[in-house]
C-alpha cells in the first residue's frame, strides 16, 4: 500500500461513526464535537442527530407531566385565593391563653452573678464560643450587652471575664424547647412543633431558653414581630378557665 492509499483509506476510516444509542453507522457531521483538552481534533460524541432528537422530546414530555395539576377527582378542593385564606383565618380566631413565662432550665450551670464579671477585650468585644451541630467549634466576637443577656438568660456560661460559651447547638435548642412544652403552643394549646420568641428579635430578643416558646404555625405567623402583650390582648388566664377545659400537656413521643 502506497502512501497515497493510506492516507486515503484513513480519511476515509474517520468520516463516519457508529452511533451508541441506535447503532446506526452515520456521517461525522450528525454526531457533536467533544470539548475539552483531551479530546482530539476529530472527537465526537456518542449520540448521532435523531438520538439526540428523541431524548430532547422525552425530557420535555416528562416535564410536562410533572407539571400537570391533579385531575379535579382527586384535588382536595376549588383553588382559594390567598386573600380568601386570610379572610378564613381572621373569621375563626384562635382562643389564646395567659401563661407563665419559661421557667431556667433544671441544673443550670451558671450563677446568675456571674454576668457582672464580663468584661471586653483591648477591641471593645466579649468572645462567645460554641459547637455546630456537627460538633465543630466555632467563635466569633459579641457586644457586652449581647454577651451578659445571653448569660443572665441561661443560653452561654461565663469561662472567662472576656469570654463566653453558648450551652446549645442551633438542633440541640430547637429539641430542648419543643421537649420542655411538650410539643404545646404556648399561646393556644394546641399541638406546636415551631419555635418562637416572646421579645421579638426585630425588637431586641435573643434566642434564649427564657424568650423562646413552643408555638404552632397559624400562632406564629400571626404573632409575627409583634409585641406579647399586644399579641395577647384577648387571652384568658388558665386559673378562670373549667377542669374540663384546662391546659392538657400531650405526652413526650418516645
Amino acid at each position: 500500500m502506497t502512501i497515497e492509499d493510506h492516507s486515503t483509506h484513513a480519511s476515509e476510516s474517520v468520516t463516519v461513526k457508529a452511533c451508541l444509542y441506535c447503532g446506526e453507522t452515520k456521517p461525522l457531521g450528525d454526531f457533536l464535537r467533544r470539548t475539552g483538552k483531551k479530546s482530539g481534533h476529530e472527537s465526537r460524541r456518542g449520540a448521532c442527530r435523531d438520538c439526540r432528537k428523541r431524548r430532547r422530546s422525552a425530557r420535555l414530555a416528562d416535564d410536562e407531566i410533572a407539571s400537570d395539576p391533579l385531575p379535579l377527582p382527586l384535588a382536595a378542593g376549588p383553588a382559594l385565593s390567598l386573600d380568601s385564606e386570610e379572610e378564613s383565618l381572621e373569621a375563626i380566631p384562635k382562643r389564646r391563653f395567659r401563661r407563665p413565662p419559661p421557667e431556667p432550665p433544671e441544673g443550670a450551670l451558671l450563677e446568675p452573678t456571674r454576668e457582672a464579671e464580663l468584661r471586653t477585650t483591648k477591641q471593645g468585644t466579649v468572645r462567645m464560643r460554641g459547637r455546630t451541630d456537627k460538633g465543630r467549634r466555632w467563635q466569633q466576637e459579641t457586644d457586652l450587652e449581647m454577651a451578659r443577656c445571653l448569660v443572665r438568660e441561661h443560653a452561654a456560661v461565663v469561662v472567662n471575664r472576656f469570654t463566653i460559651r453558648r450551652l446549645y447547638t442551633n438542633r440541640s435548642f430547637r429539641r430542648y424547647i419543643l421537649e420542655r412544652d411538650r410539643y404545646t403552643c404556648h399561646f393556644c394549646g394546641e399541638y406546636g412543633d415551631t419555635i418562637d420568641h416572646l421579645l421579638p428579635r426585630a425588637k431586641g430578643g435573643h434566642t434564649t431558653p427564657l424568650n423562646c416558646v413552643c408555638a404552632c404555625m397559624l400562632c406564629n405567623q400571626n404573632k409575627a414581630d409583634r409585641d406579647l402583650d399586644e399579641f395577647m390582648e384577648d387571652a384568658e388566664p388558665l386559673d378562670d378557665l373549667p377542669a374540663d377545659r384546662g391546659f392538657e400537656r400531650r405526652p413526650i413521643e418516645q
